[in-house]
């Protein structure tokens, strides 16, 4: 298998909405962006699928090591032999995967967050910088569009925070601030136990109505100029925003199952921004 099969098969076997938006795009952007995203998945697995901290500790050093040696040009991963050469076309830089690889070890040291001032710098570490690195991919053209991507960047987690609080709380995290339980009483444990309660979705409905505002508020930082490029972004975001009002309408059900769009679904609202450049 080539290191751009490689890829090529970890991004489409995560079904992520990602993948949907990355269809359209020219091959040269796709192969960037699939190979960006099949490092992200790696790192991001470390944390999700190995049960003893300090193995991941281990596995999350050896990554930062492997960013280190191929921005040096000795890549060993199959992922960062498909990155490398796109990493040099679309500016791509090591700080933002070692930024990417910070994120991912705060998982390994916190399973709360006291504040959403604290939950936001881990967003812009898993997310935010992930925002950065695809809008340049896709062919950002004004700096402003950095801020558009980071605030969009931002907008996707806390969606994935949403959708994800059951599988979360399975794994002893709860990334839901505990200043915002406290606020609408509800316990950690009512979370660690799936116990639903009109205070907790009263808390959801708090949640999804601050990640619909970062939508507008990433929408309206765009350029005009960039808004052709980054229809990729525009194509979650509206994937995202969809997946948002899905879990609202089923009343915020995320502690037993997690809510998802089926493909067909996510790739006709990709088509409909490709096509008709419509949210």
């Amino acid at each position: 298998m080539t290191p751009q099969e490689y890829v090529q098969d970890k991004a489409a076997a995560s079904g992520s909405s990602f993948y949907y938006a990355f269809l359209f795009l020219p091959k040269p952007r796709r192969d960037a962006i699939t190979a960006f995203y099949a490092f992200c998945r790696e790192v991001d697995d470390v944390v999700d699928e190995v049960s003893d901290p300090g193995v991941a500790r281990t596995k999350l050093a050896w990554w930062q090591a492997e960013v280190v040696k191929s921005f040096q040009g000795r890549p060993e991963h199959p992922v960062m032999m498909a990155l490398m050469p796109c990493a040099r076309e679309f500016g791509i830089e090591e700080r933002q995967l070692l930024a990417v690889i910070e994120g991912c070890e705060m998982d390994l040291q916190q399973t709360r967050y006291l504040d959403y001032a604290g939950l936001q710098r881990y967003c812009h570490l898993v997310a935010g910088i992930v925002g950065e690195v695809a809008a340049r991919i896709f062919g950002q053209s004004e700096g402003a569009t950095t801020a558009y991507a980071h605030k969009l960047g931002l907008a996707f987690q806390l969606t994935n925070i949403i959708r994800d609080v059951g599988e979360d709380a399975a794994r002893g995290r709860i990334y839901l601030p505990v200043s915002e339980l406290q606020q609408f009483g509800v316990k950690a444990s009512e979370i660690l136990n799936r116990s639903y309660s009109e205070r907790f979705s009263a808390l959801m409905k708090f949640q999804a109505d601050r990640a619909r505002a970062l939508y507008d508020e990433a929408l309206a930082l765009l350029p005009p100029a960039d808004r052709r490029s980054q229809k990729p972004g525009l194509m979650m975001a509206s994937i995202y925003r969809t997946l948002l009002d899905e879990i609202e309408r089923d009343g915020f059900q995320v502690l037993h199952q997690r809510v998802s769009l089926t493909p067909l679904r996510k790739f006709w609202l990709a088509w409909k921004v490709q096509a008709l450049g419509k949210l």
